[in-house]
């Protein structure tokens, strides 16, 4: 069993993070939520990045800080698109955490990860948010510091696929996306 923190998208935290928690709690893992929106949702990308900008992304952070701060120190640190940006912030003062599961983007890895890190990626392909030329750079950086990562890429779906609630949404996609993710957990 895993103790993961589970941080949402740039729309806030929705149906599609508490469908997540759950698939990955009937699998045993103790999961948490944090909504660093307190209680505001968007509707579309643009509005997101809009709540982004009026809360502030210090504050955003700041937020999912104090959420895992009784956590145990392995926590997995698993990010929904806008979330992988929160947990790359997290890693660095989380030396001993388990495992990081990206889902929809990708995030910078600190120089100070720790060799052997487990690192699962789950991006659509082409994505805007995973530009092939920076996930090469994140395996690069991977490489570099010995991170164990992992890439999976989903060719023709949209970007947010495993929401079934977006127009984006790729269901054979997003059904191997949860597999894959629940054995990464599975093997931490």
């Amino acid at each position: 069993m895993a103790h993961l923190a589970l941080f949402h998208s740039v729309y806030g935290l929705r149906s599609v993070e508490r469908v997540a928690a759950d698939r990955f709690r009937a699998a045993g893992h103790e999961v948490v939520t944090p909504d660093l929106y307190a209680g505001e949702t968007a509707t579309t990308i643009d509005r997101g990045f809009v709540l982004v900008e009026r809360i502030g992304w210090e504050v955003i952070v700041e937020r999912a800080r104090e959420a895992v701060r009784t956590m145990p120190a392995d926590t997995v640190l698993a990010g929904v698109s806008m979330g992988t940006g929160v947990v790359g912030d997290l890693l660095a003062d989380r030396p001993d955490t388990a495992g990081v599961l990206l889902l929809h983007a990708i995030a910078e890895l600190p120089t100070t990860a720790r060799a052997g890190l487990p690192v699962q990626v789950h991006v659509a392909d082409p994505d805007v948010f995973a530009p092939p030329a920076a996930v090469a750079a994140l395996e690069k950086a991977a490489t570099g510091t010995g991170v164990d990562l992992r890439v999976f890429t989903y060719p023709g779906v949209g970007h947010f696929y495993t929401d079934a609630s977006l127009p984006d949404h790729d269901r054979a996609a997003a059904d191997l996306t949860w597999r894959r993710s629940l054995d990464f957990l599975r093997h931490l």
